[in-house]
């Protein structure tokens, strides 16, 4: 049973999670940043949130930086919008889930692509 509070705040943290990074003015969150998964533990005390940073590596570095120093406002935000006893501590941890997707579809294409040559040969 409480993995499923867990994972219902999960989602609500995400939707408000969301929509505050949008808000935030600071100049080092440069890249496209989408909220991927939250994680939030069976106490409901710790949430980490998973983003996914389109950009450059020198970018994606400096917007983890921002969101970083943008938890206590991302934090007081949760804390307005999910009702609990305490809010929970929050982390975020970058999703590099898509990049690796996106290199492991390069990989298999650039084989399809020396096969179908050696094919000809």
């Amino acid at each position: 049973m409480g993995n499923q509070r867990a994972e219902r705040v999960g989602e609500v943290i995400k939707d408000v999670v969301a929509d505050a990074i949008r808000r935030l003015k600071d100049s080092r969150i440069t890249g496209m940043v989408s909220v991927t998964e939250v994680e939030v533990s069976g106490d409901l005390r710790h949430a980490k949130i998973f983003v996914s940073i389109y950009g450059d590596e020198e970018s994606q570095q400096q917007t983890m930086e921002g969101l970083h120093s943008a938890v206590g406002f991302v934090r007081s935000e949760v804390g307005k919008a999910v009702k609990l006893r305490s809010v929970p501590e929050i982390q975020f941890k970058q999703d590099r889930s898509i990049e690796h997707g996106a290199h492991i579809h390069d990989l298999l294409a650039r084989i399809k692509r020396e096969e179908a040559g050696s094919d000809g040969a």
